[in-house]
């Protein structure tokens, strides 16, 4: 099993075990959690299969369909790069890139 799929399969497990959680106010509901889960799951995959983006360096966080990366990139073509491929994933509304550049 090539650690794309693993990946995708820890998570999948993961969110399977959490769906079951109730959401509290001013959250959002349990199917909007697991829609920015699984948007946040696919961004990772690309991270991991992307030979330009450092998937470990980088955190991705989804609320909303809106994704936010963060953590340190070797050069501004590799943040660009995470953007870009951020900004394709099915369900992504907007990207807010939080990225520092490593000096």
């Amino acid at each position: 099993m090539n650690p794309r799929h693993l990946f995708a399969a820890s998570l999948a497990a993961c969110l399977i075990t959490v769906s079951g959680c109730a959401v509290t106010r001013n959250q959002q509901s349990v199917g909007a959690y697991i829609d920015d889960a699984a948007i946040t799951t696919s961004v990772k995959a690309r991270f991991v299969d992307s030979r330009a983006v450092d998937a470990n360096a980088i955190s991705v966080e989804t609320m909303k369909g809106t994704v936010m990366l963060s953590g340190f990139a070797k050069s501004g073509t590799e943040k660009a790069t995470a953007q870009d491929i951020a900004s394709q994933v099915k369900g992504v509304v907007a990207v807010t890139n939080r990225i520092e550049v490593k000096p």
